[in-house]
């Protein structure tokens, strides 16, 4: 079991840059690949990104390659989203989410078994 809280949304104008974080309980932790995803009003749940249990391995959506960077520390049980040069498309509630299935990247927010309770991004134009 693993409980997911992200931190770090808020409103930013277009170009802006924000950092979510989000920390992790259970001692299992190192052992899960992360990911982020986002939800806007009306569509479905997209993926951001992802990141191996090691760290060794990223995936992000065409969408936010380039501007968005996954990262994690095993040491302090987070994993984070770095997102630079923000648009009004970006926003949403963005959920971080735990796959404990140590394969590949999952990309399909079925694959990911933990979720936080997800944090707002508003890019006004």
């Amino acid at each position: 079991q693993v409980q997911l809280v992200e931190a770090g949304g808020g409103l930013v104008q277009a170009g802006g840059s924000l950092r979510l974080s989000c920390a992790a309980s259970g001692r299992t932790f190192n052992k899960y690949n992360m990911g982020w995803f986002r939800q806007a009003p009306g569509d479905e749940r997209e993926f951001v990104a992802g990141i191996s249990w090691s760290g060794g391995f990223t995936s992000h959506a065409d969408s936010v390659k380039g501007r968005f960077t996954i990262s994690r520390d095993n040491a302090k049980n987070t994993v984070s989203l770095r997102m630079n040069t923000l648009k009004p498309e970006d926003t949403a509630v963005y959920y971080c989410a735990a796959d404990p299935r140590n394969l590949n990247i999952a990309t399909r927010s079925r694959d990911y078994d933990y979720w936080g309770q997800g944090t707002q991004v508003t890019v006004s134009s």
